[in-house]
């Protein structure tokens, strides 16, 4: 068969080359076409019935290490949702934003602008099991405004709290990881983006704030700079920098009303966080020093340093007393030694840069009302408690029971206003509950998505009023499914806390509230469990705990039994002054605090409800 007629005329040559043509431009328009649900960056349109936030965002943090990437929030309480403002110093092909459980790049709920060859787009969207990306069938990422500024591409838009799609991560209060990576090619479509194939990574933040204007400082307020002396960062992913600095000789007592960060400029994406604390007025000298707080020589000294004055991590903004209370500096029966601890996050390995980054107190020689002081609660810190190995959850709770509280707070209790709280690095999960009557009354801080490695101080949305004889219980959830033996509690970091540092007001002698589950019962559940397993040769008694705990044959029954012990059996309690001496009083072998009624979880606007607003409660006088 002849494809050619050479009796066509030039007319119906031109005609068949055109036909061609544009059944080529249908082909490659159809494989460019607008993704079903997301939106055309160059239709975005303003509108007057949705007015923009008030800008500048009062929440910001610099997500990626060289800083070209920012996120920018505020939140609204009454709509239930965040606005985000995210810049792109040099927009590409694309950017992607998203949050996960614990900053995987699976199973993630993202937002996602990218270059599609014919347009850009914007659309809500996940990723899989195995980091494939798929738009979202339910958009629940409004685009406000998208635009091109000095320094750098600008999108503004919002999401609630919750949307009731399986896909979405829920906002809540405690921690976001915040997972973002950079698009460096067009993408025909969306499906075609697998997160393990463009660089990504991690940034954790508190994006849910108490929505109050700051309080004014008083007229006679001073500050003092707390600062790294021009230290080089080390060339080196993660650096605990530690450093001693004196306050001034003969010190009267002040009032800490306010502190802040001090960032050196050009680090802000490096120093990720840090923390004052203030050393045990029993040691009367401490060496000068400022080296990494992991150096074998560096001063003993240093470990006795461990009262908190002031702690920020990147994302925080400045921390205010309420109006009647403020932390107690100088003055008798106060140390005059401060240790801080810079934390500096380097992965990009970046050499000779210098730092003189700290934390700026202010206070005031006006002394409120009342003292604030600072109480932990949860566990001991003690090899008695212990988390079995290969465990996707365990929980372990700490009681501050009501004995403890009857005795030792005043007749109108306490007013709980921040807190901390901390645990190593199998903690996942943190929660801190009032219990009055048995019954659980309400949520002191609670934090489900925890990371050992963002802890700051929290100021609640909501104060807390403590009354003697409330209890309050600290629950730790634990993941050990990367480790092959059991882990105790104790200060190594390959060990475990379980911490609730919770900031109050008027100051009691009562600095300690915590627990650990009787040592008798321990022995009795290390005899039963050693005979189950045909081990009657039991050294019960003749060694430690630790060791003990590690001649076990850990398996499911063994795990459950230890479990039911710490739930059930006489826990020992230790309710301390700040002496270190226990009040007056019986507590050996008391009964675990009884809950007969359990906190409701809030519903959304989505599921029919509204969870509390971030007003918080001003105490009665």
């Amino acid at each position: 068969m002849r494809i050619w007629n050479k009796n066509l005329r030039l007319q119906d040559v031109t005609i068949m080359y055109f036909c061609a043509l544009a059944a080529l431009m249908v082909i490659l328009v159809a494989s460019y076409q607008a993704p079903d649900n997301a939106i055309e960056v160059s239709n975005i349109k303003p509108n007057p019935s949705n007015p923009l936030p008030p800008l500048p965002m009062p929440f910001r943090v610099p997500l990626d290490p060289r800083g070209e990437l920012q996120l920018a929030w505020n939140i609204s309480y009454a709509n239930q949702e965040v606005y985000m403002q995210l810049r792109v110093a040099k927009l590409q092909h694309g950017v992607v934003l998203g949050m996960s459980d614990r900053g995987e790049l699976t199973n993630a709920d993202l937002v996602v602008l990218w270059d599609s060859g014919a347009g850009n787009y914007f659309g809500d969207a996940w990723s899989d099991s195995e980091g494939h990306v798929s738009l979202d069938s339910q958009q629940d990422y409004e685009l406000i405004e998208a635009k091109q500024k000095l320094d750098g591409f600008y999108l503004l838009f919002k999401r609630p709290f919750s949307t009731c799609d399986p896909r979405d991560y829920l906002i809540e209060e405690g921690t976001i990881h915040i997972i973002y990576g950079f698009l460096d090619k067009p993408l025909a479509s969306l499906e075609q983006l697998n997160l393990s194939k463009i660089q990504t990574g991690l940034q954790r933040v508190l994006m849910l704030r108490p929505d109050t204007p700051s309080p004014t400082l008083p007229p006679d307020v001073q500050t003092l700079e707390v600062l790294a002396p021009n230290v080089i960062i080390p060339n080196q992913e993660t650096t605990y920098w530690c450093f001693i600095q004196k306050l001034p000789e003969n010190m009267p007592k002040n009032h800490i009303v306010m502190y802040e960060s001090v960032i050196t400029p050009g680090n802000e994406a490096i120093v990720h966080h840090m923390e004052v604390f203030e050393c045990s007025p029993d040691i009367r000298d401490v060496p000068e020093y400022s080296g990494s707080c992991d150096d074998k020589m560096k001063p003993g000294t240093l470990n006795f340093c461990r009262h908190v004055l002031a702690a920020w991590a990147m994302g925080a903004e400045a921390f205010y007393y309420p109006p009647d209370a403020g932390l107690p500096m100088g003055g008798p029966g106060s140390s005059r030694f401060l240790r801080l601890e810079v934390h500096y996050h380097n992965p990009l390995l970046i050499s000779g840069r210098r730092d003189s980054s700290g934390i700026r107190l202010h206070y005031t020689p006006t002394l409120r009302r009342y003292d604030a002081g600072i109480m932990e609660l949860g566990l001991v810190y003690t090899p008695i408690m212990a988390i079995p190995p290969k465990q996707n959850t365990f929980y372990l709770n700490g009681y501050c029971t009501s004995k403890c509280t009857q005795t030792a707070l005043p007749f109108g209790g306490i007013y709980i206003f921040a807190s901390q709280l901390h645990t190593h690095l199998a903690g996942r999960g943190v929660r801190t509950v009032l219990v009055r009557g048995g019954k659980e009354l309400e949520v002191v801080q609670e934090d489900q998505h925890f990371s050992t490695h963002y802890q700051t101080i929290r100021v609640l949305r909501k104060m807390v009023n403590i009354l003697p004889g409330d209890a309050l219980i600290t629950k730790c959830t634990f993941n050990t499914e990367d480790r092959s033996k059991p882990t105790v509690g104790g200060f190594g970091i390959m060990e475990e806390m379980c911490v609730n540092y919770v900031h109050y007001y008027p100051r009691t002698e009562l600095e300690l509230c915590k627990s650990h589950v009787d040592p008798g019962y321990l022995q009795k559940y290390f005899n039963i469990i050693n005979r189950f397993h045909g081990n009657d040769q039991c050294v019960c008694g003749e060694v430690g705990v630790t060791e003990q705990y590690s001649q076990l044959q850990w398996d499911a029954f063994t795990g459950e039994v230890l479990d039911s012990l710490y739930t059930t059996a006489p826990i020992s309690m230790h309710c301390n002054k700040s002496t270190a001496r226990r009040f007056g009083g019986e507590w050996e072998k008391q009964p675990v605090p009884v809950v007969t009624s359990v906190l409701e979880k809030p519903r959304y606007p989505c599921e029919g409800g509204a969870p509390p607003t971030g007003r918080p409660l001003t105490p009665p006088v």
